[in-house]
Parts: structure tokens; sequence; C-alpha cells
């Protein structure tokens, strides 16, 4: 039973019909599914109000900052979201935000509706809520303290809020001092009774950006001209004396029916009624990372004159044409549940970075960019690039494009590809240059419609140049002795992530009819085996005069512990990140006994961390070896079952801006794109009896592929057929399947 009544199993607002075969058929669409609760807690770090498809404005209600969550200061908790299923205190709806991030930024711009007199102390305003109500494009829920109905939609810039208040003075404030962000600083004004403009600070995210903090500007219109409005200021540290000199000693100075442009750190602005009835006010709040302008031209094109109803049918129906583009059959509710859940977690982030008329901030050079396109931002590539991209190549195939064309816009802009890009600020979060590897599996898979001798050129300066190159740092080592060393961090780790990314590079030179880069960038690839201890069968850290590190301990590093040679991870969960050179590391390791010994041990001494990056395509490995294939139908089975379910702790931990949910996407439609970059699916058992995959035309020639699961739920599989024909491997190429019509697992 969760807190506060909760309804967990998203109900259809409404139901649509269905024709198939001539017979009308009633029932729940893919988005009905949707239960957005699902990861809101064991710090999986989603929100569970509404968004549309990759949406610039998102809603969620903020419980991260009261009493009775308490240690009051986000970072003594490093909290990366502004909702926790858990908690129980609310200060508002913050409304843009990230989904599934592991460092705290944006969460700005607090709608927070109250009675009585206007309060603006957070702790003092905020309240306990009861009777949520999260589902596909739309978030309800009481506000005990002051028996308010508060509901949210969004559209793709724009959050929508509907607020029920009893009869009495009722008020919306605007708070622009809270928020997840490490920065401060915002910018208010009331424009008329019913329109606010302003500006919030945002930036630092995990505290290691080098840019300047970037503002997102937005305007609120209410639906109703307000009684009574205001603007107040709370003096910062900072203002003190100057404070206390004009006379109002460091408490919060308020102005009342003021239109004048206030800017501050903590500062909001209050809107009033009064009203002698029950009465409903709508707030509909356009955003923009360009200007008030925009952000105003945002809110009208979008939303204009709709009613609260028609944005939200809008947007749902949106979620749904895309939810429906892999449709499945079979399976329970909460297996459906489970699976949309995560498919509808893909398709947050990367997410429109532009405005409506498509202008957006180039990244680090203070211009204002144009697109016809889509400019995409949110590239968290250190996870993303090992499933999500190839999901959105396989299912969304145009918006994979459009990743491709913002990554090469950001080089024209930058100089580099993106490495973790958030909002046109380069964090260089992370360690790698994953960004190859992505760009390189989108060509091989047929995506062509971008400028490919640009994008192997911005590849080629990441992989060679040995000067001030922040995408790969220690290159010089790399390309000298094959690793780094450990006076860098991470030295094991980073080495295996420059070799999966020159594995890509290769790829892309052998399509690109490069003979010599391809022979280059594939020995490149391979040279982590300098780093293979053969008698701990594991990687291992060597120093600068090419010894081994010591004292090592291969278990040290999980759990975010620190360790010389890896990152986020020790040398178990390591070790078999080679995925483009299995045969290689089969041969290191003394031959597919052996391999297949060292592999299942990681997963009997508990070393398997479902929650992170770098050992997520472990359970689909043991398909390398013949006659052990079932150890990966049975191990993909048991993860899904034990790690993600119709709950709010269903995810194994942070959703890593959709990773993880592409993982279970795949997992339960009976495939993985094992080996990031090489255009190759691993095959194990699909949940659903069958599984239908839209294809676009533009890109594939077949209009899907099915995929079908037949017999015995719980057998082991017995034949793979392809389009009728035995298909003799537990891998299939992305060629294969795409133009193929069926792929059926038959079991035993």
């Amino acid at each position: 039973m969760f807190l506060n009544n909760r309804i967990t199993i998203p109900s259809a607002l409404f139901s649509l019909m269905l024709v198939f075969g001539g017979g009308i058929i009633y029932g729940q669409q893919p988005a009905d599914f949707v239960n957005p609760f699902i990861g809101t807690s064991n710090y999986g770090a989603v929100y569970p109000g509404p968004v549309a498809p990759r949406g610039m404005a998102s809603i969620s209600p903020f419980n991260v900052a009261g009493p009775q969550n308490l240690p009051l200061e986000k970072d003594s908790r490093w909290l990366s979201n502004s909702y926790v299923n858990e908690n129980t205190f609310l200060t508002g709806f913050s409304q843009v935000n990230l989904s599934g991030v592991g460092c705290p930024e944006l969460g700005v711009i607090l709608v927070m509706p109250t009675t009585g007199a206007v309060e603006t102390n957070h702790l003092k305003y905020g309240s306990a809520y009861s009777d949520e109500v999260a589902k596909t494009a739309y978030y309800s829920s009481k506000i005990n303290k002051y028996a308010i109905k508060a509901e949210f939609t969004a559209s793709k810039r724009v959050g929508v809020s509907r607020f029920t208040f009893p009869k009495g003075q009722s008020n919306i404030l605007i708070n622009l001092g809270l928020g997840l962000t490490n920065e401060e600083g915002a910018m208010v004004k009331v424009v008329s009774s019913t329109e606010i403009e302003g500006m919030r600070s945002v930036g630092s995210f995990c505290y290691n950006s080098p840019e300047e903090a970037y503002p997102v500007y937005f305007v609120a219109k209410f639906s109703k001209p307000a009684t009574a409005f205001g603007v107040w200021k709370k003096p910062s540290k900072q203002e003190g004396t100057e404070a206390q000199w004009m006379g109002y000693n460091g408490k919060t100075r308020m102005m009342d029916n003021t239109t004048k442009m206030v800017v501050g750190d903590s500062i909001g602005s209050y809107f009033s009624y009064q009203s002698d009835k029950t009465e409903t006010v709508e707030v509909k709040i356009g955003v923009s990372y360009v200007s008030i302008e925009n952000a105003r031209e945002n809110l009208e094109k979008e939303t204009g004159n709709k009613t609260f109803e028609a944005v939200y049918k809008e947007t749902y129906n949106q979620w749904n044409e895309l939810l429906s583009k892999i449709l499945v059959e079979g399976g329970s509710k909460d297996e459906k549940t489970v699976f949309y859940t995560a498919l509808y977690h893909t398709l947050i982030h990367p997410n429109t970075l532009n405005d409506f008329n498509g202008e957006y901030p180039e990244i680090k050079r203070g211009k204002v960019g144009t697109t016809t396109g889509t400019r995409y931002t949110v590239f968290s590539l250190w996870d993303t690039y090992r499933n999500l991209h190839q999901l959105m190549a396989l299912a969304y195939p145009q918006q994979q494009s459009n990743v491709i064309k913002s990554m090469l816009e950001m080089y024209d802009e930058n100089g580099w590809l993106p490495k973790w890009e958030l909002n046109s600020t380069e964090t260089f979060t992370m360690v790698g240059d994953p960004a190859s590897i992505v760009i390189a599996d989108t060509y091989l898979k047929g995506i062509h419609d971008f400028d490919v001798q640009k994008a192997y050129k911005a590849m080629l300066k990441g992989a060679d140049q040995i000067e001030n190159n922040p995408l790969r740092p220690g290159l010089q080592d790399y390309i000298e002795k094959g690793f780094l060393t450990t006076k860098n961090r991470g030295a094991v780790a980073t080495t295996q992530e420059y070799n999966a990314a020159d594995y890509s590079i290769s790829l892309l030179a052998k399509a690109l009819g490069k003979t010599a880069d391809y022979k280059r960038f594939k020995d490149r690839s391979l040279s982590y085996r300098k780093l293979f201890d053969k008698d701990l069968k594991l990687l291992r850290p060597r120093t600068a005069n090419g010894k081994w590190y010591e004292p090592f301990d291969p278990e040290s590093g999980a759990n975010f512990e620190e360790n010389v040679g890896f990152i986020e991870g020790n040398a178990w969960q390591y070790v078999f990140m080679v995925s483009h050179d299995i045969k290689g590391l089969i041969k290191l390791m003394g031959g597919n006994t052996s391999f297949s010994n060292q592999l299942q041990k990681v997963f009997d001494t508990k070393q398997f961390d479902m929650a992170n990056e770098p050992d997520i395509a472990y359970p689909f490995l043991f398909n390398y070896i013949k006659g052990e294939e079932w150890k990966s139908q049975e191990l993909v089975k048991k993860l899904v079952q034990h790690y993600f379910q119709n709950k709010p702790n269903g995810l194994p931990g942070n959703d890593d801006t959709g990773t993880m949910s592409a993982w279970l996407v795949y997992a339960m439609m009976g495939i993985y794109p094992v080996s990031p970059g090489d255009p190759i699916y691993a095959i194990t058992t699909p949940m659903f009896d069958k599984i239908r995959i839209q294809l676009d035309p533009k890109y594939y020639k077949n209009k899907s592929i099915v995929i079908e699961r037949e017999a015995n739920n719980n057998g082991s599989i017995k034949k793979i057929e392809l389009d009728g024909k035995t298909h003799d491997r537990y891998f299939i190429s992305h060629d294969d399947l795409v133009n193929g019509t069926t792929l059926k697992v038959i079991q035993n």
C-alpha cells in the first residue's frame, strides 16, 4: 500500500475504438498502460508529472525541501530529482525537470497554490498532499492544507496547471528561489493582472561544468484576472548589509501591485483571487532557453486559447502514437504496464531545445541558432550509447537522425562532439568518447540522411588530437602505450571506453571505404588486452612504468567507492565490457569453459549491478558459448522480474535518462544490442506472445517486424526461425531483422 492513497495503476480517461478486420474492439491503448510512479523511489530519479514526448516543459511535484524530509540541504543526500515517492511535504510544482539523472539540475520555476493570507516561506506554506493520480500527460493531487485540487498537463514547451480552490482568498505563487540547480539568480515582472514574465538561472551540473550559468525564460498566463498581485524578495546573505540600510532588516520585502522588474536570488510573485464560491483558475507557463519573447510565442502557438482538456488530449494522442510503434500481445497487465512505462521513459530524453520558431542557444558561442528540424539536448551519452540510441534507430529513426544532426551542430559550434551536453552547455561528465559510437551505430543501421563525412571528421578529431582534447584526456598514453596509466582517473575503464569508440570508428571507416583507418582503429580497439591479468582473469590498472598497480582490490569501486582503475564500478563489473571483442576475451581467459565460469562468478558472488551501465550487457553474454545460451534466457527473465515492477521502486536505480528503461524494453522483446556500434542483437526469450515493431518507411523497406514466442513460457529456446526458415544463431544482424517479417522463438 503506497503513501497518501496513491493511485498507481493508470486508467484510461476515455476508451478508443480499434477496428480490426471489420470488428470493433474496445480496449486500453498503449498510453493507458503507462504508470509514471514507476521509478519515483529507489533513486530512480524520474518524476510522475506530465511531459510531452521529448518535451522542453515538464511538471513535477516538488517534495524534496521541507521539515518532514530532513536533512533540508539537498546536497547532503545528493538529490537529483524533485520528487521522491516516500516524501510527504509539497512545496510546489516545478516546470522544467530532468528525468533519471544522477546530479541535481533544473527543478525550477515552482508554482504553488494556497489559500488565505499570502505566505512566501515555503516551509510555512508547504503542505501534505493526497489522492495522487499520475498517467500519460496528466497528474493531479489534493493539497491537504488548503483543500485544493491541483491538475497538470503539458504541451511540448508549455506546462498547464488547473487549480480548483474553495471559496475565500486563493493564491498562486511562483517561487523562483527554490530548485535543484546549484545556481542562483532570477528576474520576475508582472505584466498585467493575467500575465507574469521572468527568468531563472540554472547550471553547474555535477559541479564540474566549465560553462557559465544560463537562463530559463518563462511567461505565465492566468485564465482569470487577479484581484491582487505582487512580488516578494528575500535578501540574500550578500545583500544583508544593504538590505538593513534600506530598512527591512533581512525580512522578506513584499511589493504589492508592482509591475516593476525585480531581480534577486530568493524572489517570487503571487496572484490572489477572492471568490464566494468554488473557483477554478488555469495557468499556462511557456518556457524558452532563448528569450521571454520566445517563451510567450511558445505559449501562444502551442496552447493559445485551448482548454486544459484539449491540451491533455493532444499530448495523450502524441504519446499514444509513439508508444504504438511497438505493440505487444499476451502478458499480464503488470507486464504491459512495466513495458510501456519503460518505453515512455525512453521518449523523454534527449528532449527538444529549440523554440516553436526554430531558435535555440548555440553551444558555447552565446549566439542564437535556428533549425528547421529539431535541436535535441540532454545527451547523457556514457549511459545512452549502450542501448537507448539503438532503440531510437529501430523504432524512431527520424528522431535518431535529428539526434545525429544535433550532435553535428554542436561540433560546428563547439569544435567537439558532445560528451554530456545539457541545454547547450558541455559538462564533460563521465569518461570516454560515446558520440562516436552513437554516430557509427546509427549510420550502420541504414540512417544516412546526415553529413557522414563531417561526422567522420569530427570522430577522427576526438580520436587523434592529443593536445587540448576535452573528449579524451590521457590520449597520448593511450596511443603510445595502448592504455591509460594510473595518473589518469579510471584508467582501465577509460581505456575500455576508448577501445569501444575506436571499434565503432573502425566499423564506420570500413563502411566508408577508408581501409587504412579501419585497420588502425580496429587494432587500437584491442589494446585493453594489455591490462588483462591472466592470473586473476580480470583487467587491472598499470602505473606509468607499466607495472601492475598495487595494492589492487578487484571488488573495490562498486557503489561509488573510490577505485584507481575504474569509474562507478569495479574490476568484476568491467572485465566483460569489451563486447566488441568477446571472442578475443574468451581466448585470453583460456577458452569457453574458463570464460563461462568467470562470467557466472559475477552473478554468483553478487558483483553484477543491474543499476549501473558497465555490466548491463553481461546477462546476454552466455550467448557466445554454444550450449549455454539457456543461461542468458534464464538470467534475463529473472532480472526483469526482480528489478522491474509496477511499483514506485520498480526500477533498479537511476534510470539514467532512459537507459535502464531501454534495457527493459529490449529484454522483454527478446533482443538486445549487445555490442554498441555493431549492428547486431543477441536473442533471448520474448516475454510477450507477439511484439510488432512498426518500421518507418523512410528508412526501412518493410512496414513492420514481428517477434513471436511459441510454446512453454518457462522453457528454454528450442528453435529460432526467421520468416519460417531455421535461424541457427542466437544473434541476428540489424539488417536481417528489419528486412524480415517474423522472428519466431520456439521454446521447449
